[in-house]
Order: structure tokens, then sequence, then C-alpha cells
């Protein structure tokens, strides 16, 4: 009996040996640098993926009306000027706080937090107001966000 159980582990150790220790999925990818992220490896996962995020950047202005030039790591401010226009130091989130008059929470106002800028497009039946912004979760998203603390400007 330990001879047939020695036998069975010695095949299974032979097995696993003449077909590699490595069972990575990831056995044939190939590494791809691109100028806009670092270095992936291509699965049909990723390739799905980086083909919808490629589609989202394409269309993720919303119809722009402005050319802006490339899209920065951080791009909320850059997402702004295809909406509002401006210069590249628009690209700084921070900088919408002295675009155009100053003005109260409303449908159309830019709003301004230390660290993203985007568009009041509506209210909630509960009192909370729609943003519409670049750079949300990596993607242009239209949600309900507190505006509490920040600062507002229509132009």
């Amino acid at each position: 009996m330990m001879r047939l159980l020695s036998a069975a582990i010695m095949a299974l150790v032979g097995l696993v040996m003449a077909t590699g220790a490595n069972a990575s999925p990831y056995d044939d990818a190939t590494v791809v640098e691109q100028s806009w992220r670092k270095p992936v490896q291509k699965n049909s996962y990723t390739q799905k993926k980086q083909r919808r995020s490629h589609a989202s950047r394409s269309a993720s202005s919303g119809g722009s009306r402005h050319a802006v030039g490339g899209r920065p790591r951080k791009w909320c401010g850059w997402w702004m000027r295809t909406q509002k226009g401006g210069g590249p130091e628009m690209n700084l989130a921070w900088n919408w706080s002295k675009w155009g008059s100053p003005s109260g929470p409303q449908v159309g106002a830019v709003v301004v937090w230390r660290h993203h800028v985007g568009m009041i497009t509506g209210r909630t039946a509960d009192g909370r107001w729609i943003v519409k912004s670049g750079n949300d979760g990596g993607r242009v998203r239209e949600r309900a966000r507190s505006v509490s603390g920040a600062v507002f400007r229509v132009g």
C-alpha cells in the first residue's frame, strides 16, 4: 500500500514538473508600453477594458466644444475646459474658483472643491444638487453630490 501511494505521488510530481509549475493564465501574455499608462499585461480582459476605456475617453467630453489638447492624469479641470473653454492653466481644478463671477448653487454653475470641479446640471427631489464632472471615478459622471464647502461660479 505504501509503495502504491509513493508511486502515485511521484507520478503526480513528474506530471507537474513536465507541464511547468507556473499555472498563471498570463503565460503567453506580452507587456505593451502605452504612452498614457504604465505597461500592462495584455489578455482578453485588459484588451476589452482598454477598448471600452478608449471609447469612453473619445466620447466622454459630452460633445466637446473646445479643443483643449491632451488629457492630463488629473483631468476634471481639463474636462471642464471642453465644456466652458479656457487655457491650460484651467486644467487645475482650483483655478476654476477664479473663473466667471461668484454665485450660489444653481443649475449651470461651475462648482469647485479644493481638488475637483464640476457643473451643476439639476437638483434631486430631496434637494441635493446633481453634478456632472470629469475624472469622477475615472470617467465623466453625473450624480447627486454634496456641495458643502464648495465655491460656485457662473460665466
